[in-house]
């Protein structure tokens, strides 16, 4: 089935839903408001955040998803549990669903597809 067909699906639109949240915090942690100011570089490509100043540069430079992820805060991961969730829920699984239950059925389900 082309992807065109999920467009409209529930399930594809809460999974794209979780996974534009998902991206829109670690961009604003990535990037906040009050360090940045949004400049067109060239009419062509997208507005790129430029630092404030020397403070919210060197601030941005501490800002990498390395480390953001390494500290993993509440609502990074409220974030990715929701994305789980709704990747599970188009699979027909409980959201609680463990790591290791989701790589066993995804293996299983290669295997179907590959047989």
């Amino acid at each position: 089935m082309p992807p065109v067909d999920y467009a409209a699906s529930p399930h594809a639109v809460a999974i794209a839903d979780a996974a534009r949240r998902l991206v829109e915090l670690r961009d604003r942690w990535l990037n906040p408001p009050d360090c940045v100011d949004w400049s067109e570089l060239h009419p062509d490509f997208p507005k790129s955040p430029m630092p404030r100043d020397d403070d919210a540069a060197a601030e941005l430079k501490r800002r990498t998803l390395t480390r953001l992820y390494n500290a993993r805060p509440q609502w990074l991961a409220d974030a990715h549990a929701d994305l789980d969730a709704a990747v599970a829920a188009a699979y027909g699984w409980d959201a609680g669903i463990s790591e290791d239950e989701t790589l066993r059925r995804l293996l299983a389900l290669n295997r179907e597809r590959g047989a």
